[in-house]
């Protein structure tokens, strides 16, 4: 009988994933009609799909189509797509020529965490200042104000990477710049968060565990890294690439599933381990991370519709648009305008500065789960939620639209800036050629 449940259950499974996979085919395809990246659309199909079948069939029906235990294993999957994809774009950021120095992503991490976090303070206050209870909740005000601040300063770096892949950024200077500079800051930001669960919960040992796990997959992974160095992991991958390869994804989702077993998130552990991935002429694991990466990728959509079900589920109707607008505004300024300084300062001409602010007030997975964890801790109201999501949509939305005009600019600008230079001499020509080569590596 058992044997019969766990067929019928991994059918469910199976089934609940076709629909998912296609409602994700008909993101994709509406947003290339809009001319929005192809995640958008995966986005924003997964997160309705849950809200708009529960309205539609009711609650009970609902249940019998995705009951609690399908739910959990889809919960899992999703998790361990998220670390399949992100291990290969870790893995691949520091590959190759042109990767950033510590100087250059220290500063963008900067800039794009502090002011942030700043605009989150004034958007706690705002809440509070017009006292709006429903958004406002009764958690403790330390937690409500650094809760608020953590889920303004975040940005998405698995919908960063594919929207990188899907314009072709992937190797620009820009695009490794934003995505290093990103992981820094959803590590940081992800230990504050835990702060603020811990201090809504009246505890410090949420941030004491967050702490220690990082120190657990900063070991974990440089175990890996000293394994994949010796001859005999070389020989294996030579006779059997795709056992090893298998046993790599294994492995990545170890390192992550023990640290959010710790208290952080499974995202930072499977950028550590693809950090830790040995690369070079000597290292061959390029091959088996790519198809680690393709793995994740294919699966990823469950994480939007879970999300949709166990975040969106719930009673919005007392959020205002003065909330969802502010929470827009400053959300756009913060990141734009620490993310462009951050850039400048760090030795960056406009041009690439200019894209790293846009790539930067990207949101979308890491903020959901964000979202979630503050939801669920009770710190973070329905109404809040909601103005924080449709921040989250509309500034990776705004995304592509930004990337494209200023490609046009810079098209536009480069005839006239050769000119330019051409008639002052050799001290003029360094910024269009600048501005080429940027140009260039956004295609």
């Amino acid at each position: 009988m058992e044997v019969i449940d766990l067929l019928t259950r991994t059918a469910h499974v199976l089934a609940v994933l076709v629909v998912i996979l296609l409602l994700a085919w008909a993101g994709r395809v509406a947003a290339r009609l809009v001319r929005q990246p192809e995640v958008i659309g995966e986005i924003t199909a997964g997160l309705l799909a849950g809200p708009a079948a529960l309205y539609m069939m009711g609650p009970g029906a609902f249940e019998s189509v995705l009951p609690g235990p399908v739910l959990d294993t889809l919960k899992l999957i999703s998790k361990a797509a998220l670390a399949l994809f992100l291990v290969g774009l870790a893995h691949k950021l520091h590959a190759g020529p042109g990767a950033q120095t510590r100087r250059t992503t220290a500063w963008v991490a900067i800039g794009s965490l502090v002011p942030p976090l700043l605009s989150g303070v004034l958007l706690a206050g705002l809440v509070l200042v017009t006292d709006d209870t429903a958004a406002r909740g009764d958690a403790p005000l330390p937690a409500f104000v650094l809760m608020v601040a953590v889920a303004m300063s975040i940005t998405a770096v698995p919908v960063m990477a594919r929207i990188l892949t899907d314009r072709g950024m992937s190797e620009s200077a820009a695009g490794r710049l934003a995505l290093a500079a990103a992981i820094t800051v959803d590590a940081v930001g992800w230990l504050l968060c835990m702060l603020a669960i811990s201090l809504g919960e009246g505890s410090l040992g949420g941030f004491l565990r967050s702490t220690l796990a990082l120190t657990v997959g900063a070991v974990c992974a440089l175990a890996i890294r000293f394994a994949l160095r010796t001859p005999l992991a070389r020989r294996a991958y030579g006779k059997t690439p795709r056992t090893v390869a298998v046993v790599l994804a294994v492995a990545t989702l170890a390192v992550a599933i023990t640290m959010e077993k710790m208290g952080m998130t499974a995202i930072v552990g499977a950028a550590m381990v693809g950090f830790a991935i040995p690369k070079g002429a000597n290292a061959p694991w390029a091959p088996a991370v790519d198809g680690i990466a393709c793995a994740g990728r294919l699966l990823v959509p469950a994480f939007f519709v879970v999300t949709g079900v166990t975040v969106l589920n719930g009673s919005f109707s007392q959020a205002s648009w003065v909330l969802i607008l502010a929470t827009v505004l400053l959300a756009c300024a913060g990141k734009g305008f620490g993310g462009y300084l951050g850039a400048r300062i760090g030795g960056r001409p406009p041009a690439d500065a200019r894209r790293v602010a846009v790539l930067m007030n990207t949101r979308g997975l890491t903020e959901l789960i964000v979202l979630q964890a503050g939801f669920s801790a009770g710190i973070l109201t329905p109404p809040l939620v909601l103005a924080l999501v449709v921040m989250a949509l509309a500034t990776t939305a705004l995304t592509g639209p930004l990337l494209g005009l200023l490609d046009r600019r810079d098209r536009g600008a480069t005839p006239a800036l050769a000119g330019q230079a051409g008639q002052a001499g050799q001290t003029d020509s360094a910024e269009p050629q600048l501005v080429l080569a940027t140009e260039g590596s956004t295609r």
